[in-house]
């Protein structure tokens, strides 16, 4: 019963906001409307029901003009319950649709908002494959969640209703068994609920395996599609190294797990439908089984047995929605696992910027550079990495970063940049002051080669002629032609084109910090300079901090910062730059 109340604790904290937010009125509208209209549906059912025992009673009786006239009033409810069907569909879309915009743009803004997924990543990423959650489990979530819900409404009106005429139909119809009658008050009832209670037990028992092996599932499924995906990025790293025969290997074995996991849930939902289709072909038959003997006796009429059997069977039918829809159930049941975890990962994300012992990025009010205070960078796991007691980077600044591989150096940047929050310590940035990271392959959204060298702006923002004349600077004048052509350009261009194109979108938004994380090492020296050059001429405020290891970079910056290794981690010292040769 616990894990039932939180269960549905979970739906209610998944479900209620979308009706609580800015869209609440045409949510709260259209799931009133799908409600009403689902009522009105149990109520031609209803009216269905009585509709059998004058048909029938018409057939048996001969009676011509009864039996037009129940056409008649047949036809009447047949057409609107096509209407209400079809408007019940419609209406039903609707929602789904604006609810699903709602919730993935608030799972968007949660999970990218401040670098969270970048830091639901170094934590481990406990919820695997976002792209598959905000995609698929939103979408599956409110489209079985309504179909679930729905079934459920109608199962439980349809019960108040069709419970109180079987118990009236009971004392007209009472059992008789052996020639004697047996006067057992609502038995109907009692029979249907009985036999619904049998099912339902049953069926949870076979099923149950069913919610984490769909869960599993899930996964398997979007680590296989995510697999498949960096084999097309990586596609030309694959072929050079003639990584072909590895890479089948490796999707093999993600299918293989697959379609182990897919087996277990055929075997197991074999004999759950061993069970339902057995139960659901005897149903069909057992409200005639039980109620016959009222008929062969002369107790009822043709018109009164068919009643009541349909009253019988939708008793039974109401009853046995947990049967009916148990695999539907067990696989929603696994997306709700899903969002859930989903929603702790980027918890845990945001939790990770306000743990006591965490890097504080602080506004500077007074004018000054980047700033250090007792800063102490870590690994997630707690291991020192970079200490940086009292580092200040003022304006125009230009500062050279050397180290060991592997002693912090990207870190660092990442811990200037405000994005990693791992370790304690202060960095105050100057109040209104913007700050860029460049790193070595830079990020090219697919889209117009003008949106990616505006990136992270919008191509708007920049003149035309602007990015064509900062394209040429470069050396990429060749692209200017190209400037709305949509293409994949991280495939398109080699490394050292996107590092001139990364180089191209640093001077259009003019960052007052730049910090190039080997942004030019796939150049030669010539270029490289070149491009060191361009950038204090057309930014000549902006201060310029380095990480590289060639030697000819001392010669393009006035100071050099070395990571010296200092007991588990490494100190942050000042030295000189080495004479131009």
């Amino acid at each position: 019963m616990s894990r039932l109340t939180s269960s549905l604790a979970v739906v209610w904290r998944l479900a209620a906001p979308y009706f609580r937010s800015e869209d609440r009125w045409a949510g709260r509208g259209l799931l009133a409307a799908v409600v009403a209209i689902e009522l009105a549906i149990v109520a031609i059912t209803v009216m269905i029901n009585q509709w059998n025992n004058r048909f029938y009673n018409a057939l048996q009786e001969r009676s011509w003009d009864t039996f037009v006239s129940e056409l008649l009033f047949f036809c009447a409810l047949a057409a609107a319950f096509i209407v209400l069907a079809v408007y019940q569909l419609y209406l039903n879309q609707w929602l789904q649709i604006r609810w699903r915009r709602w919730m993935t743009s608030r799972y968007l803004s949660h999970w990218l908002a401040d670098a969270n997924h970048y830091r639901m990543q170094l934590l481990g990423d406990s919820a695997d494959n976002p792209d598959q959650r905000i995609a698929e489990d939103i979408n599956q979530f409110i489209d079985r969640g309504l179909t679930i819900g729905l079934g459920l409404l109608n199962a439980v009106v349809t019960l108040v209703s069709f419970v109180a005429i079987l118990w009236g139909l009971s004392a007209r119809a009472p059992l008789h068994l052996g020639g004697s009658t047996w006067d057992i008050p609502g038995y109907l009832v009692w029979a249907a609920l009985l036999w619904a209670v049998v099912g339902t037990t049953l069926t949870h028992l076979i099923g149950r395996p069913l919610i984490p092996l769909n869960f599993r599932q899930q996964r398997y499924e979007a680590d296989f599609r995510f697999s498949l995906v960096r084999v097309r990025e990586n596609g030309e790293q694959i072929a050079l190294l003639g990584g072909e025969s590895a890479e089948k290997a490796r999707l093999l074995d993600r299918f293989g797990a697959l379609m182990g996991n897919w087996f277990a849930i055929m075997t197991r939902q074999k004999k759950l439908t061993f069970f339902t289709a057995g139960y659901g072909q005897i149903s069909t038959v057992f409200p005639f089984v039980v109620v016959s003997p009222a008929y062969f006796a002369g107790v009822v009429n043709l018109g009164g047995l068919m009643q009541t059997a349909s009253a019988f069977g939708s008793v039974q039918t109401a009853l046995s929605f947990f049967i009916t829809s148990y695999r539907s159930i067990a696989e929603w049941k696994a997306v709700v696992d899903r969002l859930d975890g989903f929603d702790a990962a980027i918890a845990a994300g945001r939790a990770a910027t306000r743990t006591p012992e965490t890097i504080a990025v602080t506004p500077r009010p007074e004018a000054g550079g980047i700033a250090t205070a007792a800063l102490d960078v870590r690994l997630p796991n707690g291991r020192p990495l970079v200490t940086a007691a009292d580092l200040d980077l003022p304006a125009g600044a230009r500062v050279l970063v050397n180290g060991p591989s592997g002693s912090g150096k990207s870190t660092l940047f990442r811990a200037l940049a405000g994005i990693w929050p791992f370790g304690d310590g202060d960095i105050a940035v100057p109040d209104g002051k913007t700050v860029m990271v460049l790193p070595q392959k830079p990020y090219l959204p697919v889209g117009p080669l003008a949106a990616a060298v505006a990136y992270p702006a919008e191509p708007e923002r920049f003149a035309r002629e602007r990015v064509a004349e900062v394209l040429v600077a470069v050396g990429l004048g060749g692209l200017v032609p190209r400037l709305d052509e949509d293409a994949h350009w991280a495939r398109m261009l080699s490394l050292g084109e996107q590092q001139r194109l990364a180089i191209a979108r640093a001077i259009l938004h003019a960052p007052d910090y730049l910090f190039l994380d080997e942004a030019t090492a796939s150049l030669d020296e010539p270029s490289e300079a070149a491009l060191y050059r361009l950038l204090r001429e057309r930014l000549p405020g902006t201060a310029l901090v380095s990480i590289g290891h060639r030697s000819t970079l001392d010669a393009l910056h006035d100071r050099r910062l070395v990571l010296e290794r200092d007991g588990d981690g490494h100190t942050i010292r000042e030295r000189d730059l080495a004479p131009a040769q």
